[in-house]
């Protein structure tokens, strides 16, 4: 019998030699292929803002358009005599219909998140909060023509005018970033621990006391996360914004004003100018103030996330 066990030991040793050998050059292979991975996509990260800038600062450095005229200027002309590369009405009606969209949909965010979570947790889990989030996936075009076919009309028939401008803008983009914002305060209010909620409601307080007193100034860097996440989407946003808020080039002085954002400009403006030109140049400047406005926003949800964690 001894020769047969040790037999069998060697056979046992041999296949975890084998077991730990396979591990370790599966642990390398993995370590390896990630690093690949993170070294390429901190690659393009740093060549696509590269690429951004050089284009972008060019506008100053190689045209000699000042940064006083760029950012502050209110006439965009780049086809006249002389030339003019005001880009304040399109920065104004970015941050216009940003700020009055998340001014919309936040409050209706927390509202439709606290439905979910607190006053309708089990059914608002398995239904609603789906729902929601399929929302969130629906093309930016289908939003748009929803809002030239229905609230541009609507406006029109209400206060008069063509019916196309800010207002019409921000709902539009309130309408888009709900979901975003929806799905992340309620993701927040799930991860709340159980034993504030029972402590509240131990104390004599009743739902909303503990919504209004507890939970909410608990949660408020997570809550504002969403919020800010939300604004960035809206920032960027093309297409929707471009259908129904009128492209005009100055600064609107009422909701029911045509204006102009940074992003329509650029996707209407960027395919009838010749590369290197002044004009193309100018475009990409307004680009590099999109890239740097995304980062800030980055940069704010960081800084939510670490006060958070605090």
């Amino acid at each position: 019998m001894e020769p047969i066990e040790g037999k069998a030991y060697m056979e046992q040793n041999k296949r975890s030699r084998v077991m730990k050998e396979r591990h370790y050059w599966e642990e390398w292979t993995g370590r390896i292929y990630t690093s690949v991975c993170v070294v390429f996509l901190v690659a393009v990260i740093v060549s696509i803002v590269y690429f951004v800038a050089s284009k972008g600062v060019a506008t100053f450095a190689v045209n000699g358009v000042s940064l006083q005229e760029f950012f502050f200027g209110t006439k965009w002309s780049p086809d006249g005599e002389p030339n003019s590369f005001g880009a304040l009405p399109f920065i104004t009606g970015s941050f216009a219909v940003t700020i009055l969209a998340a001014l919309i949909a936040s409050p209706l965010s927390l509202c439709a998140a606290l439905f979910m979570t607190e006053i309708v947790p089990k059914s608002g889990k398995r239904i609603l909060q789906p729902a929601i989030e399929l929302l969130s996936g629906i093309p930016s075009v289908v939003y748009g023509f929803v809002g030239l076919t229905v609230i541009v009309p609507l406006l029109r028939n209400v206060f008069g005018g063509q019916g196309i401008g800010i207002l019409a803008g921000c709902l539009v983009l309130s309408v888009m970033i709900l979901p975003t914002i929806t799905s992340i305060m309620a993701d927040a209010l799930s991860s709340l621990p159980g034993g504030l909620r029972e402590s509240s409601y131990a104390l004599g307080a009743t739902r909303w006391q503990t919504i209004a007193r507890v939970i909410i100034p608990t949660l408020l860097p997570a809550l504002l996360t969403g919020v800010i996440l939300g604004m960035a989407r809206a920032f960027g946003e093309a297409l929707a914004v471009q259908m129904v808020i009128g492209n005009a080039p100055h600064i609107p002085h009422s909701l029911l004003e045509s204006a102009s954002t940074l992003t329509s400009v650029i996707t209407l403006s960027m395919g009838n100018t010749a590369m290197g030109s002044i004009h193309n140049n100018a475009l990409w400047s307004m680009a590099l103030v999109l890239l740097l406005m995304t980062f800030i926003f980055v940069l704010l949800v960081r800084l939510l996330e670490r006060r958070n964690r605090v």
